[in-house]
This record gives structure tokens, C-alpha cells and sequence, in this order.
């Protein structure tokens, strides 16, 4: 095992080249970067939701809706099918969620009962009662019947009258809409509508009258519970599936020696020592853990150095030892390095050295292409009183650490001279990682296929709420 680094020109062939040809593969940090900040900006951005009823696209000959818009009373005479009184909400579900639900108090039932709730797309025709149209799906309160794109319904639950509280909802998870009431679930039914829809409800008789609750008040439903639960069923889904300890014992490893966690490692492997029954690595899995063991001591000291913000000391290790890695002074792991320097000259309120620093190392890079931006955000951190509280304050946070940390780590993992070229990207990221961005891939493609609807996969919240 091999832990120790090879001189700048080794005896296997100048060393130089590697690191060149691994600069593309190091540009990858730089887009870290930027997925870093894209996530800052948007972490907080969120879709608008229903808070009213829509005034404007409504049967208006129909009914009358409060000056709060949140209650609807039918006034006109039922003659016909065609005198529904119907109307949306102002904005359609929002579809980045695992569910999404509303809730109408039958404050009167009037002469019929002939009260729904439901969904319908925005071009839905505001006579029609929700269900009896293609398109819309609705929970009718006379006959406890389900209606689904035609005049025919079908027996779905209870009657709803006078003081009850009735529900709509979608479960993007499981793709079906749910209806409560009362606070209890009646029934669920496949979600076959494509597309944006909007909380609707429908009063059909003289002195019928319905409060909308889109979540300002209290629901009678627990919908906090229902998501839990619905998280619950996916976690006991994924804990049914089984594979061998030696896998996950090899991911877990392989991803220890790749980063330089030592302390780490040699706890898990002395926690590992008994296991029963014993686990046996394949020698496949074995060779990499060599590979991945290459220069060891050296990447967890180079870690802790960036991790404890000693970026001259980090850079003099590096010249020192790896100088095939720092003399390209213009090269990823340089700039990523004076970057971090500046950022912890500004993290310990040195505003003056910093200027006089970034004007010195990071002012070469401005106007060099894929580092403008990354300059131009660094720089900003001056202009803020509270930079850690500003749009550019993920400069700031132990994560940016962490990355600088992985780019000097897989410098010199590309340094090892028992690798081929073709082989040194795989040093950018260990198993694990490869597995963790093929599970992020499926999932978008899952999400793709239900209409982009439902939750948004964030690895880094799965990681962080599971810690």
C-alpha cells in the first residue's frame, strides 16, 4: 500500500502531464461552485399558492363571493343542469410538493346539497359542475358520488350536508387525488389528469353557502400526519430492499480512503472487525481501496489544513511535495486556493488585506474564461456588512471548505503514477458518490414522468435530514 508521494519527476514518467490533463476533469469544482450558488438563490424561491377564490373566471350569475374571497353563497333559482355555480381558486395547486390539499366548511346546504369540491383545468367551463367535464375530477356532497370527466358518477363515499367539512387533495408521491371528511379519509383515486389544476368548488342550489380554507386556518384533516405517513411507507419501501453487507461496506470504505477521512476509516474498519458473519471485500473492490489509499496521510493533513482555513500553509505543503500541482499558477486547484484564501481574510474582518490580496493573486483571473463569475462573486463579499447573511454568503459556510478540500484531494490523486490518464477521472469521485448522482438521476427521470410533479429530489436535504 503505497502512502506516500512520488517525487515531481517520478521514475515512471514526468508526473507534470497528468495534473495538465486533469484540469478539464478539475473544472468540474468550479461548476460546484455554481450549483452552490444556484441553490442559495433559489433555496428560498417557491411557487405561488391558492389564497382566494377567483372572482373574475367564475359562474358570477350564479353566486355571490364574499369580500374576503374565501366564501361562496348560491343566490339564483336552480332550473337546469347549467346554473352551477362554480368557481376556482386564484392560482392552480402547486405541483413542487409531496401533496397538496384544501378544505370548503358546508356552512349551508341549501335546498339540495348540491355542493362539490374538486380540481379542474383553467379552461374549465364555469356552469358545469367539477367531475362532468374531461379534465376534472369532483366529490359530490348529494349522492357521496365521484365524478371523473362525465355526467355519471360513481359510489365513493358518504353524503356531506350542513356542518361538515369536506377535503381535496393530490398526492403527488402516489399520484392520486384524496378526499376527507370531517377530518377522516373517504377514499383516493388515480390522478389521470395531466397538467395544472385548480382547487374548485361548486354550489348548485338556492341558499347553498361554502367556506374555503386554503391553509390560513387550521385543517380539520391532519395533512402533516398524512405526509408523514406517506414519508414512512417510501422509507420502509426502500428499507425492505436488501444487499449484501460487503456492498455497503465497501462504498462506506472506498469513499473514506478516497477523501482522507483516516481517523474515520480506521474506526469504521476496527468497528467492522466484528462483524458476524465476517465481511469479505471482492478483489476487484480491493484494487481500488489500493488506489484509493495512495498518498493517504498526506490528503487527510492537506484536508485539515483547508478545513482549519491555513491556505498559505496548505500552498508552501503543496509546493513542497506536489509542485507538478501548484506550477501552473493559473491552474483550478491554484485559483480555487487563493479564492479560499480571500474568503478567510474576509471571514476574520482583514477587508484591507483582502483588497491587497485579491488585487495580487485573484485579479489574474479576471477575464480568463470559467473564472469570471467565481471572481466576480468572491469580490462581492466585500460590498455586504453581513456577507454571511448576503446572496454570496455560501463563500462563508464550512461546505466551501469541504470543496476546496475535495479539489486538492483529487490533485493528488491524479498524481499517482500507477494510473493511466483515462483512469485518473475516476479520482474526482468515489463509488458512493457515482451511486448517490445515478439515484438523483433516476429520480428526476421518475418526477419527469409524473409531469415534473411532486417534491423536487435535493440530494443535500435527503443527506441533511437524515443525519
Amino acid at each position: 500500500m503505497n502512502s506516500s508521494p512520488p517525487p515531481a519527476n517520478s521514475a515512471n514518467g514526468d508526473t507534470t502531464n497528468n495534473v495538465v490533463n486533469g484540469q478539464d476533469l478539475n473544472l468540474n469544482f468550479l461548476d460546484k461552485i455554481r450549483l452552490a450558488a444556484t441553490r442559495n438563490a433559489k433555496e428560498d424561491e417557491g411557487e405561488d399558492l391558492p389564497t382566494e377564490l377567483n372572482t373574475i373566471n367564475s359562474a358570477g350569475g350564479f353566486l355571490v363571493v364574499s369580500p374576503d374571497k374565501l366564501s361562496v353563497k348560491y343566490t339564483n333559482t336552480n332550473l337546469h343542469g347549467h346554473d352551477v355555480g362554480v368557481v376556482q381558486a386564484n392560482k392552480p395547486a402547486p405541483i413542487k410538493c409531496l401533496t397538496y390539499y384544501f378544505e370548503i366548511f358546508v356552512k349551508d346546504s341549501g335546498i339540495k346539497g348540491q355542493i362539490a369540491i374538486g380540481f379542474t383545468k383553467e379552461s374549465f367551463k364555469m356552469r358545469r359542475q367539477p367531475g362532468w367535464e374531461v379534465n376534472s375530477c369532483g366529490y359530490h356532497g348529494d349522492d357521496g358520488f365521484l365524478y371523473r370527466g362525465q355526467g355519471k358518477g360513481e359510489p365513493f363515499g358518504p353524503k356531506y350536508t350542513k356542518d361538515d367539512t369536506v377535503g381535496g387533495g393530490i398526492n403527488y408521491a402516489s399520484q392520486e387525488f384524496f378526499f376527507t371528511k370531517n377530518g377522516a379519509i373517504v377514499g383516493k383515486i388515480p390522478k389521470d389528469i395531466r397538467g395544472h389544476l385548480f382547487p374548485t368548488v361548486a354550489v348548485h342550489s338556492q341558499n347553498e353557502e361554502v367556506l374555503v380554507n386554503f391553509g390560513k386556518k387550521k385543517f380539520a384533516f391532519d395533512i402533516k400526519g398524512y405526509e408523514a405517513l406517506e414519508r414512512n411507507k417510501q422509507q420502509m419501501a426502500i428499507e425492505k430492499l436488501s444487499t449484501p453487507p460487503n456492498i455497503g461496506y465497501g462504498l462506506v470504505k472506498t469513499y473514506l480512503l478516497h477523501y482522507g477521512y483516516e481517523e474515520t476509516l480506521n474506526a469504521f474498519n476496527l468497528a467492522t472487525q466484528t462483524t458476524v458473519p465476517p465481511i469479505h471485500i471482492d478483489q476487484e473492490n480491493a484494487i481500488d481501496e489500493d488506489d484509493s489509499s495512495y498518498a493517504l496521510k498526506q490528503r487527510k493533513n492537506f484536508r485539515q489544513l483547508v478545513r482549519n482555513g491555513e491556505i498559505d500553509t496548505a500552498l508552501a505543503e503543496l509546493r513542497n511535495l506536489y509542485p507538478q500541482i501548484v506550477q501552473d499558477d493559473k491552474s483550478v486547484v491554484c485559483f480555487l486556493l487563493h479564492c479560499q484564501k480571500f474568503i478567510e481574510l474576509v471571514r476574520v474582518g482583514k477587508l484591507e488585506e483582502g483588497v491587497k490580496y485579491g488585487r495580487l493573486e485573484l485579479a489574474k483571473f479576471v477575464g480568463l474564461t470559467g473564472f469570471q463569475d467565481i471572481v466576480e462573486d468572491c469580490f462581492a463579499l466585500l460590498v455586504y456588512e453581513k456577507p454571511e447573511e448576503s446572496s454570496v454568503g455560501y463563500f462563508l459556510e464550512d461546505s466551501q471548505r469541504e470543496l476546496v478540500a475535495d479539489a486538492v484531494n483529487a490533485a493528488i490523486l491524479s498524481t499517482n503514477p500507477n494510473k493511466k490518464d483515462v483512469q485518473r477521472s475516476c479520482h474526482l469521485q468515489s463509488h458512493l458518490e457515482k451511486l448517490l448522482r445515478q439515484l438523483t438521476v433516476c429520480c428526476l427521470e421518475r418526477r419527469s414522468l409524473n409531469g415534473d410533479q411532486g417534491e423536487t429530489f435535493r440530494l443535500h436535504h435527503v443527506l441533511n435530514n437524515n443525519r
